[in-house]
């Protein structure tokens, strides 16, 4: 028997937009018994087929879209074209250019819901974030060893919305063997990345322009990086002639790959220094000691992986702007960033623009940023857009 999943009277209207998700109150009845990860036709209350979709008997999302086409079966052959699309895709964009990095797979946007696949130099990590992706797992593994040829496929599906999903965690080697070192190349400059227990899959590729841009900001700059990782933005910076380059985490661990990173491209000339801190109090700190920099950068973990947590969200978004602009010298610059998808643009906006008020500072938006072109967003699914940026001028 078929598996099928049949909406409620007038719920077919998102997906007649082609959004990919079904939430589970859209649903009016289920038929063929199908488990988590089973592939079913989604049909209107009246009968007409709408789209093949993942279902998920344990998550808020209850199906996630394959396929809109009835006559498409989703089946081995069909997890090969959409990986093969999707690298086309990266190669058509000339993405190698900046690099030996990039994000080959990107859920949704790239017709394969729940599943993430970064490239870092000669090794794959494969991201598994949905039931249907956990399905076809070993399949979509094998797909990836055949067309790119890595020597090493990793996973890391140990994100926390994987208990939102009903999947345990899971971070292991697939195939071959993790190199160790592990060096990517990024415009130039050399990173060294932790894919086995760094944070996302190893490293942040969908700032990669964000970063170059400022590098290109920094000349002469006192620079301020806050939640700063692995130091991406202050290697960058440093390379762009930065006076000096203050970067805060609060992972040890981080701010040693920070300073292997700026010693990997021959910066360590005095001009770096690193702190190890929670970035909210050392930010107050800053303010009470009377420092202020040329140009802050604030690239905070995800504070609302939902619009749940958005109200939460907004008050963290708000203190440390806030305190980013109390630190900021007139004409200098505030490069800010959200990338909690429960945070729309128009409300990081609303943030920013109260933490200027409340700091008693105007401020003018230079840029509007995204991620970079290998996370690229579907029209018809606007939850792609996960992360936000603003790059600001302090006008007084």
């Amino acid at each position: 028997m078929t598996r099928k999943l049949i909406l409620k009277a007038g719920r077919e209207k998102s997906l007649l937009r082609r959004h990919p998700w079904i939430f589970s109150g859209a649903i009016g009845r289920l038929e063929g018994s199908p488990a988590s990860g089973d592939t079913v036709e989604v049909r209107s209350a009246q009968g007409a087929f709408l789209a093949r979709a993942a279902y998920n008997a344990q998550s808020q999302i209850a199906a996630r879209v394959w396929t809109w086409q009835e006559d498409r079966a989703v089946d081995a052959g069909f997890f090969r074209d959409r990986i093969s699309r999707a690298l086309e895709m990266r190669r058509s964009l000339g993405i190698a250019r900046s690099g030996n990095a990039m994000r080959l797979v990107h859920g949704e946007s790239d017709g394969l819901p729940g599943l993430i696949v970064d490239r870092y130099g000669e090794v794959l990590v494969m991201q598994v974030g949905s039931a249907g992706a956990e399905r076809w797992r070993d399949t979509c593994t094998d797909i990836l060893q055949e067309l790119c040829g890595p020597a090493c496929i990793h996973e890391r599906s140990d994100a926390d919305s994987r208990a939102l999903e009903g999947l345990p965690e899971r971070n292991g080697t697939l195939r071959g063997n993790l190199p160790e070192p592990l060096l990517i190349e990024e415009h130039g400059l050399r990173f060294a990345v932790d894919v086995a227990h760094g944070q996302k899959t190893g490293f942040y590729l969908d700032q990669r322009d964000n970063r170059a841009l400022a590098g290109a900001l920094a000349q002469g700059k006192n620079v301020l990086n806050c939640f700063c990782y692995s130091g991406g933005f202050s290697v960058y910076a440093l390379r762009g002639g930065a006076a000096s380059v203050l970067s805060i985490d609060a992972s040890e661990e981080a701010l040693q790959l920070a300073r292997r990173n700026v010693e990997l491209n021959g910066l360590d000339d005095g001009r770096a220094e690193c702190q190890c801190a929670d970035v909210f109090v050392a930010l107050r700190k800053l303010r009470d000691q009377n420092r202020s920099f040329d140009l802050v950068i604030l690239d905070p973990p995800k504070f609302a992986p939902t619009a749940a947590f958005a109200e939460k969200a907004a008050r963290g978004y708000k203190d440390i702007n806030l305190l980013g602009f109390k630190l900021l010298r007139p004409g200098g610059i505030l490069a800010t960033f959200s990338c909690s998808g429960g945070i729309g643009d128009d409300l990081f906006q609303k943030i920013v623009a109260g933490a200027a008020l409340d700091a008693a500072v105007d401020a003018q938006i230079v840029h509007k940023l995204g991620a970079a072109p290998d996370h690229p967003v579907l029209l018809s699914f606007p939850e792609g857009a996960y992360l936000k940026g603003l790059v600001l001028r302090r006008a007084s």
